[in-house]
């Protein structure tokens, strides 16, 4: 019986390794050791990043240093600087003497307004004021009559004043060989005190009957002048209702009817003066504050274009913007009409030596606190710090160099990667 093999195996010695395959395993070793030295940092590398991108889905601009243009460009349009609206000063009936888009000179009447309301008015406050100052005319004869009545009381007070110093004289003279008696010497001295009290009486009543009648004048009199403030303001709107060009220029719109009834300060038509023209840009309101008198524009107009400066700036925002009016700096071309359009530009800041690069989607992600620099085959997240945001450019405060690379490009699919591969 045959329990196993063992009694069939025999044991075989090895054969004996040539020197020459030893060499070439030791060939072989250093080679892969030679490989493993090289390409390990970049393996270690693609292997830490945990996400990579392709190259041709990117765009990588370089920073640099260049000057910073802050800017902001719009379209606009050719406007009046003076284009006056004229308005009715009364209620009534208007009478256009002009149409629209004809030319007129200072003065020119355009229109009238017939009021009889205004006119009615105007002569009844005519007659108050006729009254007053004939009211004014009486009291300053008045006046006079009661000045001669008070000088001829206090003449005729003087008058006793002199008889009663007279009589004291001779009752002295009197008394003193005792020709009269005491009681009739006594009575003459009451006599010229008498006389005395009703002379300075007389006085005093002189003066102030004098600045009675003054006052009650001057109080007339100011009763005169108010009147004829208030038939001035009303011969002025009467005036007025004949309306004239303030401008020369060219009538624009017609803002009522021929005849039509209009209310007062109601607005009747406009007049463009054609020989100062400026550009209304309409500019975000993001941009109101950076804005300023002053400040540089550049106007495109049918193919040139034309140095210009910023004269204001609305205080009003409409529908997101807010209204710049730019002037011409060489004067107004010629052959410019009324809202024609144009392109305008205006230079907000120019500062040389910035540190930029092209502005991108990258400035909007993660509110631009980071920025993917190109470090070889792989892209490092690095913090940054932006400046000042232009049309094209963004300016870098800290965290790049110039020189440097980076992505411009939205970064949103990998923003939470310290390191990226990127591949071909």
């Amino acid at each position: 019986m045959i329990r196993d093999t063992s009694q069939q195996d025999r044991i075989l010695a090895p054969p004996p390794t040539s020197p020459k395959r030893w060499l070439v395993r030791g060939g072989i070793a250093l080679a892969v050791l030679g490989v493993l030295v090289v390409f390990m940092p970049g393996m270690a590398r693609w292997f830490t990043a945990s996400a990579s991108v392709s190259s041709e889905r990117l765009r990588i601009a370089e920073v640099r240093r260049d000057t910073l243009l802050r800017d902001v460009a719009a379209q606009a349009r050719i406007v009046a600087a003076r284009s006056p609206t004229l308005y009715a000063q009364a209620a009534g009936t208007v009478s256009f003497a002009v149409q629209a888009g004809q030319a007129v000179a200072v003065g020119d009447l355009l229109a009238t307004v017939d009021s009889p309301e205004l006119a009615s008015e105007l002569k009844r406050e005519q007659a108050t004021l006729a009254s007053l100052e004939a009211e004014a005319s009486g009291q300053m004869i008045a006046n006079r009559r009661a000045q001669l009545t008070k000088a001829r009381e206090l003449e005729t007070a003087r008058v006793a004043l002199r008889a009663a110093e007279r009589e004291k004289q001779r009752a002295d003279k009197a008394w003193a060989p005792r020709a009269i008696s005491e009681v009739d010497h006594l009575r003459a001295g009451d006599e010229l005190e008498n006389a005395t009290n009703a002379f300075r009486q007389a006085e005093q009543d002189v003066a102030l009957e004098r600045d009675a009648l003054a006052l009650e004048l001057s109080t007339r009199r100011k009763a005169v002048e108010r009147q004829q403030l208030l038939v001035a303001d009303l011969q002025r709107k009467a005036d007025a209702l004949a309306i004239k060009a303030p401008v020369a220029g060219m009538v624009g719109n017609l803002l009522a009817a021929e005849r039509a009834q209009v209310a007062v300060n109601a607005p009747l038509l406009t007049v463009v003066d054609l020989t100062e023209l400026e550009v209304e840009v309409p500019v975000p309101e993001v941009y109101a504050n950076d804005i300023v008198a002053g400040l540089s524009a550049e106007i495109a107009l049918a193919g040139a274009k034309l140095a210009g400066e910023v004269r204001a700036i609305s205080p009003e925002v409409v529908e997101g913007n807010v209204n710049v009016r730019v002037r011409f700096k060489d004067g107004t071309p010629p052959d410019l009409r009324q809202n024609q359009r144009a392109q305008a530009r205006i230079l907000i800041e120019e500062r040389p030596g910035t540190l930029l690069v092209e502005r991108g989607p990258f400035v909007d992600v993660g509110g631009g606190r980071f920025a993917f620099r190109i470090d070889g085959d792989r892209l490092v997240r690095v913090p940054v710090t932006l400046g000042a945001l232009a049309a094209g450019q963004v300016e870098i405060l800290s965290g790049l160099e110039p020189g440097q690379r980076i992505v411009i490009s939205d970064t949103s699919e990998f923003a939470e990667q310290a390191e990226v591969n990127l591949t071909n």
